[in-house]
């Protein structure tokens, strides 16, 4: 099947073929006739599969023929509203948005934190066809009135498990209360959980299901192995494999911030180039460091997990987990930034013997069982080898809850559940 086939204009084909796009993606060919129906819809497919053109094609098409918000009589207004859950993901939908609405005069803007709040009032006052915001920014900027929702046509509701995952549902239930009865809205996430399912009801009305490949297998184009390596010795391989196999670029991730600006220090140390992106450094930092990674002088970037959702690299050759995360789910999402669109990638996971509970959650949710590879040189202890029965491990699998805390101050912040930090090749191209 051709885009072609999927009712797009002559204009947005043109982009999609200068973009040097071919062959829609299973999720693209449901989505994209199903919003240019103006139905509301909740999509979940795989990371990496192109929901994000599967939403913005369409509703770039939609707007391309209304009232344009420099005509109307009302200033600030925002005809549509993109809610991601992370300032990468939301400057990553924008640039999105900015391409395909490009030839039909889309006028459209990225709000998040981490940035001066004026010069974004400012790109508001004008109105917009097309805004992009992380929920907390969003809030900011309607209490100060910079933004009005009156004529909001579409909503969309983008990575919406890990909008739950941060605890943003208050936020959303709040920024719902602001907008208009009627308009369409788009629900678009990784998994399909009972919170989402619970998530979307009073949000979707009789939405249109669309499910592809809803398990939480990984794709087929990742390879993955698992090497068992005592804790104490993982920096150490992580840095013989990187040399070893002279990937040009990798994603490394670890569990905590502080782990993330350590171990950067000790890959410089071996004269190796990196940088981290993590929640604790300012915009500016972690927009240069996604730049430097994305264009290679950078060559490992370490992040953390509420990251990994925006970083969005063509042709990434190799993810690796220094940590296992608590949360089977984010291991999915983690490895899903490499193998997208089609193309191949090496997802390399660090296992000590500490995390035996991770790892056979990881491995239930995606069901299969992985062989352990030993690196010559780097042969762990013996209880890092074994291979304890399911019964060894809690009943309840991937049930990580933290140690109970007291409720986070401000409003409209939830907190994340399910997570808990230590102390110390040419397929065809999909549009992303």
């Amino acid at each position: 099947m051709s885009f072609g086939s999927l009712g797009l204009s002559d204009e947005l084909l043109k982009t999609v073929a200068e973009q040097g796009y071919t062959t829609p993606s299973s999720i693209q060919i449901e989505a994209i006739p199903a919003v240019l129906s103006q139905r509301d819809v909740m999509a979940v497919a795989h990371t990496g599969t192109g929901k994000t053109a599967g939403f913005t094609l369409p509703m770039v098409q939609l707007l391309s023929g209304g009232l344009s918000p420099e005509n109307s009589p009302e200033a600030k207004i925002v005809r549509a509203l993109i809610i991601a859950p992370t300032r990468e993901l939301a400057a990553q939908v924008a640039n999105s948005v900015q391409t395909y609405g490009h030839d039909l005069n889309i006028r459209s803007a990225a709000v998040f934190g981490g940035m001066r709040i004026e010069p974004q009032i400012a790109e508001l006052a004008g109105g917009l066809d097309i805004l992009v915001a992380t929920p907390g920014r969003l809030i900011d900027l309607y209490n100060q009135q910079a933004i009005n929702f009156d004529q909001l046509e579409i909503l969309v509701l983008d990575e919406a498990d890990r909008m739950l995952d941060l605890g943003f549902i208050d936020d959303i239930r709040h920024i719902q209360t602001l907008l208009p009865m009627k308009r369409q809205t788009l629900m678009f996430s990784a998994t399909f959980s009972k919170g989402i399912k619970s998530f979307a009801q009073g949000l979707l009305n009789d939405p249109l299901l669309i499910e592809v490949d809803i398990d939480n297998s990984t794709v087929d184009t990742i390879k993955q192995k698992i090497h068992p390596v005592d804790k104490e010795r993982k920096t150490e391989v992580l840095i013989h494999l990187i040399k070893q196999n002279k990937w040009p670029q990798v994603l490394v991730f670890v569990r905590t911030k502080r782990e993330a600006d350590s171990l950067v220090v000790e890959l410089q140390n071996a004269d190796i180039n990196a940088d981290s992106i993590h929640a604790n450094r300012t915009q500016h930092a972690r927009t240069r460091a996604l730049e430097g990674f994305k264009n290679e002088s950078i060559v490992v970037l370490v992040a953390t997990d509420i990251a990994s959702r925006g970083i969005d690299v063509n042709q990434l050759p190799c993810v690796v987990n220094v940590d296992l995360p608590f949360v089977p789910e984010d291991y999915v999402h983690r490895i899903g930034r490499t193998g997208r669109a089609g193309s191949s990638g090496v997802a390399i996971s660090l296992f000590s013997e500490d995390e035996y509970k991770q790892l056979h959650s990881i491995e239930r949710i995606i069901g299969r069982k992985f062989d352990r590879e030993v690196i010559p040189g780097f042969e762990p202890s013996v209880a890092a080898l074994a291979h304890p029965s399911a019964d060894d491990a809690d009943e309840e699998y991937g049930n990580f809850e933290p140690d109970p805390v007291s409720p986070r101050k401000g409003k409209g912040r939830g907190k994340s559940k399910g997570r808990r930090s230590r102390g110390s090749n040419s397929s065809p191209r999909k549009p992303r």
